[in-house]
């Protein structure tokens, strides 16, 4: 097998992709189970120590950074694969509590658990 060094169509091809795509966002779903909600994020090709998770205030951002493979000395044939940083920011209502989020990394899925504020939880009310 033998790879086409440049194929001009096909670049004209990859640079409208890469306009009409954002390339630098990360690829989102968020669904809540029970008592909490959960963020998954696909972070593919990323190690877990390339991963940083802030809260401030009620804005969750997720940053990371992919890495390409080759090596200074490679010669590149093909690079289709994005890299470098990428982010995600999203904000939280004020029913959950930001200060318990946890953040769990496995086979390139990122899982913030945020749990639902104890003042959000319905509660009984009695009546007197």
């Amino acid at each position: 097998m033998t790879l086409m060094r440049f194929d001009p169509f096909r670049e004209l091809d990859r640079l409208s992709e890469q306009t009409v795509r954002t390339p630098r966002a990360l690829p989102m779903e968020a669904f809540r189970r029970s008592e909490e909600c959960v963020v998954a994020l696909d972070l593919p090709g990323v190690d877990s120590a390339d991963v940083d998770v802030t809260v401030e205030r009620n804005v969750v951002t997720v940053k990371a950074t992919r890495h390409p493979l080759r090596q200074e000395n490679d010669e590149v044939l093909i690079d289709e694969r994005p890299h470098g940083e990428f982010s995600r920011q999203f904000f939280l209502g004020d029913m959950l509590d930001a200060g318990n989020l946890s953040a769990d990394f496995d086979r390139g899925v990122l899982v913030l658990t945020i749990p639902v504020a104890e003042s959000s939880k319905p509660r009984k009310i009695e009546i007197s």
